[in-house]
């Protein structure tokens, strides 16, 4: 493949999926019906805890994010895992249909779970609104906006005396002196051309 950076021009809002459980962050949501009541796919990638909490359930929201979001949102729901963290707890949300949805957004929708379909390493769920409303009359973040701004919404530390290596998509740091050639963020899935040396 010649340059798989090409991928990031394919750009998409910037959403919290939320179960009662827990939720991340997601960029890859589509309206694909416009019924009365509206049918939503998002895609999960396999490795993330929240795809079992979603293939577990019968709910999910989607909260939009918003340009003036607090970053402390994103690195809450981007990058850490519902296993060892309580994200719930930290950020304030309210319970509509069942589902906790994030306050610091633009608005929600909730959605019935209605089908999976199986994408490699993600999974395709469709969920139908049954509920959404607005907070605010923001602009809704993307993906591209995300890139272009990701240094002021996410401050990277590394560890001193270590060789860091920072994911460019998502802010994992990874450490050594070289990534591997065969690695892949634990994060996003990005390979090794994604990794910047921090200096």
């Amino acid at each position: 493949m010649k340059n798989p950076k090409i991928t990031r021009k394919i750009t998409q809002g910037m959403y919290v999926l939320t179960t009662p459980e827990g939720g991340c962050v997601v960029d890859a949501v589509s309206r694909v019906s416009a019924s009365e009541r509206p049918r939503f796919a998002v895609a999960v990638a396999k490795k993330n805890h929240s795809h079992q909490l979603l293939a577990d359930g019968e709910k999910f929201a989607l909260s939009i994010v918003g340009e003036k979001c607090d970053p402390q949102m994103i690195e809450t729901f981007g990058f850490k895992s519902c296993k060892d963290t309580d994200k719930l707890a930290t950020i304030e949300t309210e319970t509509i249909e069942g589902v906790p949805v994030v306050k610091d957004t633009l608005g929600y929708l909730v959605c019935k779970k209605i089908d999976a379909v199986d994408c490699d390493t993600h999974t395709l769920y469709i969920g139908e609104m049954i509920e959404g409303d607005v907070y605010e009359d923001g602009v809704p973040m993307t993906y591209a906006y995300y890139q272009d701004h990701k240094d002021d919404l996410i401050k990277t530390e590394t560890e001193q005396g270590k060789t860091a290596w920072v994911c460019k998509a998502c802010g994992y740091v990874y450490y050594g002196d070289e990534v591997p050639d065969d690695y892949k963020c634990p994060l996003c899935g990005l390979g090794k051309e994604y990794f910047e040396k921090k200096v």
